[in-house]
Order: C-alpha cells, then sequence, then structure tokens
C-alpha cells in the first residue's frame, strides 16, 4: 500500500488538517493517509494530562470515522518520551515493510528539516510530499527541494493543496472565550469541545 503520515498535535484536529490529507490521498493516488497523534512532540512544552491526551485522540477519531481511508495512528502518543520522525519512520519501514510511506509536511518545516534530530536518516524511509497553497508561487519551494534532493538523495514531491489558514491556538482561543468555532473544525468535533467546555479556563 502507499501510505501518506500525516502528524500534529491535532490540539484539536482542524478542517486543515482534513483538506492536506485528503489532497494527498487524491493527487499521489494513495491507499491510506495515517494522522499520527503526538503525545510528546520534542519542540512543544507540555505539560498535558492523561485526560487532556485523550480528548485530542476522540477528537480525531470522531473527525475521521466516515473516510475509510483516513487512520489514527497512535505510535507517537506516548507522552512519557519524545518521539521523533526519523525513528518513527524507521519503525514502520520495518514493520510494514511491503509498504510506501509519504510523509506530509507544510513550507516551514520544508526549510527547517536540517534542524530536525538526524533528519538525513528520514530520507530513505519515505517520500517526502511538501505542501503549499495551490495559489502560491513555487520557486523558492522548488528550490529548496532541489538543494535537499541534490544535497542527501531525498524523494520529495510538490503538494498543492489549498492550505486554510487556521491554527489551533486561535481555535483553543476562541473556545476559550465561548465564541463560535463552527467551520473551523468538524461539526462533532465543534460538539465535542462545546459539550465538554474544552479548552475553557
Amino acid at each position: 500500500m502507499k501510505i501518506g503520515i500525516l502528524g500534529g498535535t491535532f490540539d484539536p484536529i482542524h478542517i486543515g488538517h482534513l483538506l492536506l490529507g485528503e489532497f494527498a490521498y487524491e493527487n499521489f493516488s494513495l491507499d491510506e493517509i495515517w494522522f499520527l497523534l503526538n503525545g510528546n512532540p520534542p519542540h512543544k512544552e507540555t505539560l498535558e494530562t492523561k485526560q487532556a491526551l485523550l480528548h485530542r485522540i476522540e477528537m480525531v477519531k470522531r473527525s475521521i470515522q466516515d473516510v475509510p481511508y483516513f487512520r489514527l495512528n497512535l505510535h507517537e502518543a506516548d507522552q512519557s518520551r519524545h518521539s521523533y520522525t526519523y525513528q518513527t519512520m524507521q519503525a514502520f519501514n520495518r514493520k510494514y515493510p511491503n509498504d510506501r510511506f509519504y510523509f506530509i509536511l507544510g513550507a516551514d518545516s520544508l526549510f527547517s528539516i536540517e534542524q530536525w534530530m538526524n533528519f538525513r536518516d528520514i530520507f530513505p524511509t519515505c517520500t517526502i510530499l511538501a505542501a503549499m497553497r495551490d495559489d502560491k508561487d513555487t520557486e523558492d519551494m522548488q528550490k529548496q527541494i532541489d538543494f535537499l534532493q541534490r544535497k542527501y538523495g531525498a524523494d520529495i514531491r510538490l503538494l498543492q493543496a489549498p492550505l486554510v489558514e487556521i491554527s489551533s491556538t486561535t481555535i483553543r482561543r476562541r473556545a476559550a472565550e465561548g465564541r463560535s468555532i463552527r467551520y473551523l473544525v468538524p461539526d462533532v468535533v465543534a460538539e465535542y469541545i462545546r459539550g465538554l467546555g474544552l479548552y475553557r479556563e
């Protein structure tokens, strides 16, 4: 199978994440998209409770429950340790040797990937799909792709998608203020957040 990997804290998952998964699935004829939920990302300080993690997991489940090719993957959900992309992708390659992996990331990550832990070890494990808005000039992105391919032998493809300028931070703030988050997240997530009063102080 051809499997797309879309990682994140998903706090909460929003329509931008889901659109990115959908366009990757469609544009590269993938068989599945795995939403790789990170419990303890190395680039963020988190004092999250176990209950908060379970809420994030539940929101992803509800968001993708009606899409047969979307899956939740909890490989990086262990809160007791940091998870690193190179380790995760190596593990997936060992566990699923007959599958091909496509790691989905945004433009900012493509330009900062050389700062990632053991980033060179990522490239042999997957094809990278570098997402950018489909109405943007691709010249700078293509230069970075060419650079990484030439220097490290990376296999990187440009994923043009209607990236939605939504941040989970904005959604959490609006929810904390009791304001509407309709159209920012799937209805089932909005209902879940509202029903449990998530993100309220």
